[in-house]
């Protein structure tokens, strides 16, 4: 009948149509996975998306002492990587029944200091961290404290946290390896200041195997106050004027800088360099003919750290914190 209001999906439900028993239901809610199949875990995924079931959050936490809420804080919301990550963090969280409070710490440490201690305050049973990189005795005492932690991409000196972030070192090489495959002959490496560990891993990694796809030193050029990215770009320009020569840019902003500086002083891609770089934004495949790109696995690492956190609150801890590197997709286009 029209209007009829629409029966409330139960644990029941879900059971019967997944062919499991409520027990294996709730076990895979609370993320116990020990003697379930992955088939069967996919399977009562599937039903719970179908069904559109959602666990009283609040029975569950009064049965448990969990609140069943993540918190997760970013470094930088405006930058296009924050929102896929969060997207990844936020459907895995469904597929458990977690909710998530979300920060951005404006890559400033103490205001992830503050609010990391905030969520504490609201009794979030995880926090899953984009960290600045500058509180890692802090992060120590909290942990020490009982406090859960995953790093999401960026990672601390101290090795003391699951970490989950993109294989930076294949996807370097087979991007060098394609750049020497179609005839260049050197590369520069554009980047921002190496204030977090994603851009220091990255231009550390391309300073050790330059050597091994093109002659002389590895080429950095830090890309600093914006009023001087015209002087940077055109001493590389000048560096390479006898070479056949590409530019290879550390993440998505420094592209966009990059990008901007060579249409201001009339420099063409691939005509005069090649242009290539970290992260594969959507608006990359729109200018000039596309921009060839690394493609992150943004998406995969918020589910995979959803899922690590789901093992450290579900099981005793055992051995070393982990580290998952994700596979990284090369796209070619236009501008190389």
């Amino acid at each position: 009948m029209a209007g009829a209001k629409r029966k409330k999906v139960t644990i029941v439900d879900v059971a019967a149509k997944a062919g499991v028993s409520k027990t294996t239901i709730s076990r895979y809610l609370n993320g116990k996975f020990e003697y379930m199949s992955e088939e069967s875990r996919q399977r009562i995924a599937d039903v719970i998306e179908e069904l559109g079931y959602r666990p009283n959050s609040l029975a569950r936490s009064l049965k448990s002492k969990q609140s069943f809420v993540l918190g997760v804080i970013v470094s930088d919301i405006t930058s296009p990587f924050s929102p896929i990550l969060l997207k990844g963090i936020s459907d895995c969280c469904d597929r458990y029944g977690y909710r998530i409070l979300i920060a951005n710490s404006d890559d400033e440490p103490r205001k992830e200091r503050d609010y990391i201690m905030n969520m504490i305050d609201q009794s979030v049973d995880g926090i899953i961290l984009n960290t600045t990189g500058g509180n890692d005795e802090f992060l120590r005492e909290t942990a020490d404290m009982g406090m859960k932690f995953v790093l999401a991409d960026r990672t601390i000196d101290l090795d003391l946290f699951d970490t989950v972030h993109s294989a930076d070192r294949d996807a370097i090489g087979q991007m060098m390896r394609y750049l020497k495959g179609v005839g260049y002959e050197s590369v520069g490496f554009f980047t921002q200041p190496l204030t977090n560990s994603t851009r220091i891993n990255r231009c550390q990694i391309f300073r050790e195997v330059y050597g091994s796809y093109f002659d002389g030193m590895a080429q950095v050029y830090f890309l600093e106050k914006k009023q001087r990215d015209a002087n940077v770009m055109q001493e590389f320009m000048r560096r390479n004027i006898d070479t056949k020569h590409a530019i290879f840019t550390g993440n998505g902003v420094a592209t966009m800088r990059v990008v901007q500086t060579m249409r201001d002083l009339g420099i063409r891609f691939p005509q005069e360099t090649g242009l290539c770089g970290f992260d594969d934004w959507e608006w990359m495949n729109l200018v000039g003919g596309g921009l060839t790109t690394i493609a992150l696995p943004t998406y995969d690492v918020g589910k995979e750290c959803v899922k690590r956190m789901m093992h450290l609150l579900n099981y005793s801890r055992a051995g070393e914190p982990r580290r998952v590197e994700l596979p990284c997709t090369l796209q070619i286009r236009h501008s190389t």
